[in-house]
């Protein structure tokens, strides 16, 4: 009778921590940035108007016309969403 309270008591912990590792897994898998959240973040650095977006493997690159006239190209990292100028 120990034996098989210990064994269900074992196979608990396992469930739970098992269940514990899948929601944690999943909540980091819903941080990418989409393209218009690229944008937000891009105008954020940069004010100006939206010129291009382009979609590489890791980033987008959103390409913005300032109001002096000059043409900035951001660079925003798609799991982390950070900013830097190209």
């Amino acid at each position: 009778m120990r034996v098989l309270l210990i064994l269900n008591l074992i196979a608990v912990v396992c469930l739970a921590n098992f269940a514990h590792a899948s929601n944690t897994k999943s909540k980091t898998d819903k941080v990418e940035v989409s393209k218009k959240k690229a944008v937000i973040l891009a105008k954020q650095t940069t004010d100006g108007t939206t010129l291009k977006i382009s979609e590489e493997t890791l980033f987008f690159t959103v390409r913005i016309l300032k109001a002096d006239g000059h043409v900035v190209d951001l660079k925003i990292n798609k799991k982390t969403g950070e900013v830097k100028k190209d």
